[in-house]
């Protein structure tokens, strides 16, 4: 990640060329920063603080903020009522247009369990409140930094294009696509199912690039789990899912769904079970909580 940007930053030229790896690796550093607070890196708890600040840099927000808005919330309620991420909030569709705009539908949603979190901090945690305090200065200033040393190298307005397409660019890729993958991985699935809750991915390609991220009903069911235990945990599972919701490809699918449904619908996705909205969650815990996830930053 460092390298491939700072190689940008060097060298202008490049930027045409290198810039879909950055995106690449931004949107890695968005996985990492997702499993790492499930199941910490290291054991450290500094060691972990010190790479969720450098995994910011990367992915386009402080890591902290997977707390409030997943391992509490989306975890807790699993896209029925109370998940600030919901799928179906304002109409359950599924098309290119709502999932194009989904990123910031649930951007602006999350933003309460953001809020209401440090909260909470402030009143009762001055610890845990220097600690989100410290990761607002290191991401801002970071980018403070970067864009002065782009400035720097090559003036203003080459500088200004350098920094937009080397750092903003990326970590933009990075949280609109991990914010798509949410959707497509519970648009019309059961959410108050017990094993068909999400949509998972078997392909090889796409676990490969992004950690055991397709295998997702296994990771909610075992959210502490360490990301390379996920296949076995996923084959474990997959006799108790509904087929419809374990796909391979996931190019595939979004060909069937955004090129092929438009003009023949029985390619695209059909809500399983009946419409969220019209459902109260059982009593009990959602799968997700029956084991709690653990996290660096608490």
């Amino acid at each position: 990640m460092p390298l491939v940007s700072a190689a940008q930053y060097a060298w202008p030229s490049l930027l045409g060329y290198i810039t879909p790896l950055a995106c690449y690796l931004a949107l890695c550093a968005g996985v990492i920063a997702h499993n790492h607070n499930h199941c910490p890196t290291f054991t450290d708890r500094r060691a972990n603080r010190l790479f969720g600040l450098w995994l910011s840099l990367f992915y386009g927000y402080p890591t902290f903020a997977w707390i409030p808005t997943h391992n509490q919330n989306h975890h807790r309620f699993l896209n029925g009522e109370g998940d600030a991420t919901i799928t179906w909030r304002y109409g359950n569709r599924h098309n290119l247009p709502t999932a194009v705009t989904y990123f910031f539908v649930s951007s602006y949603w999350q933003s309460g369990p953001i809020k209401e979190y440090i909260r909470k901090a402030r009143e009762t945690s001055p610890a845990l409140r220097r600690r989100i305090v410290t990761e607002y200065v290191v991401w801002g200033s970071a980018a403070v930094v970067l864009f002065a040393i782009a400035v720097s190298l090559h003036g203003l307005a080459l500088g200004f294009k350098v920094w937009l397409v080397a750092s903003v660019v990326p970590a933009f890729f990075a949280l609109w696509t991990i914010m798509l993958f949410n959707y497509e991985q519970h648009v019309h699935a059961a959410p108050y199912s017990e094993h068909s809750h999400s949509r998972s991915w078997e392909g090889r390609t796409v676990n490969y690039l992004l950690f055991n991220n397709g295998y997702h009903a296994a990771h909610h069911e075992n959210p502490g789990a360490h990301w390379s235990e996920l296949p076995a945990l996923h084959a474990v599972l997959a006799p108790s899912i509904d087929p419809v919701l374990i796909e391979g490809s996931l190019s595939w699918y979004f060909v069937k769904n955004y090129v092929l449904a438009p003009f023949a619908p029985r390619f695209g996705t059909r809500q399983l079970g009946p419409e969220p909205s019209t459902m109260v969650r059982p009593t009990g815990p959602a799968p997700s909580t029956l084991i709690s996830p653990a996290s660096p930053a608490e």
